[in-house]
């Protein structure tokens, strides 16, 4: 059994087939949570999960991309230019509080998420995104929720922001893209990093990879980005988290099965799924 703990049936790149994607990995014994990044594609993961009696979870949240400033949906655009949703849905969005909390009521919502910092894309300024990441973290600490943080050319103040909640809060840096040092101050305040595709592809974690505990190792695909080898250049799917296994297996020098027990475990104990 595997979980992928961040994926995006939910967005707009599944919107022809996104249940047949879904019974496909329910089949190959593999669970997801789909994982929101403002009120439309939050709202649909929650529908989501509620379709299936199990395996299928839900994450809300707004991204820090979609907070607003000048000329955000160019932006996201050039990044990702191959999917439909991000230009339909790259449009600045205000963070109401309890919109965001009537979901997470829902008992399929296992986390508040994705939420965090993005300074590569910048769109909106640095001071509001830490606000609506605070605002966030308050909703996570009262919905009593694990959280997905999304973290791009950020880590010092993430780290500066989390350590001021130093035990307060769980959670998971999805997508790790940090050094070794700043993967060991997560660590030591409790937190998981999770790995997808790009493992595959480049060695830039390789190191973080091999030297972190199995124990706070999660797996992801964040599809339909960042698809792994083989299938690079095409779309990304939840069914596609085995070949992150294999990559962690390999370079851990462990088998897949190990892998495969210990991160699911994971994914339940923080999750609480």
């Amino acid at each position: 059994m595997l979980i992928d703990t961040h994926a995006h049936i939910n967005f707009v790149a599944f919107k022809d087939d996104g249940d047949e994607v879904t019974k496909r990995c329910l089949a190959e014994n593999i669970w997801m949570i789909n994982v929101g990044s403002q009120s439309e594609t939050s709202k649909r993961a929650v529908d989501y999960a509620q379709k299936y009696s199990s395996g299928v979870f839900a994450a809300v949240g707004l991204h820090p991309i979609h907070l607003g400033g000048e000329g955000e949906e160019k932006a996201i655009k050039e990044q990702v230019d191959e999917f439909e949703e991000v230009v339909i849905f790259g449009r600045p969005e205000e963070f109401d509080y309890d919109f965001y909390k009537s979901l997470a009521k829902n008992e399929k919502v296992v986390a508040i998420g994705e939420i965090g910092l993005d300074y590569y894309r910048n769109a909106a300024e640095r001071k509001l995104q830490i606000e609506i990441l605070e605002k966030q973290i308050k909703l996570a600490k009262e919905m009593k929720k694990s959280v997905i943080f999304h973290c791009r050319e950020a880590h010092n103040d993430l780290l500066k922001i989390l350590k001021k909640y130093n035990g307060e809060i769980c959670g998971v840096i999805h997508s790790f893209s940090g050094r070794w040092s700043q993967a060991q101050e997560y660590l030591n305040m409790g937190f998981y990093l999770s790995f997808n595709g790009i493992i595959t592809f480049a060695r830039d974690y390789d190191r973080v990879v091999c030297q972190m505990p199995l124990e706070r190792l999660l797996l992801e695909t964040d599809c339909p980005y960042l698809t792994p080898v083989p299938f690079r250049g095409k779309r990304n799917e939840p069914s596609y988290v085995k070949y992150v296994a294999q990559k962690v297996a390999e370079l851990r020098g462990i088998t897949f099965e190990e892998v495969a027990k210990v991160t699911t475990r994971n994914a339940r104990q923080l999750f609480k799924i």
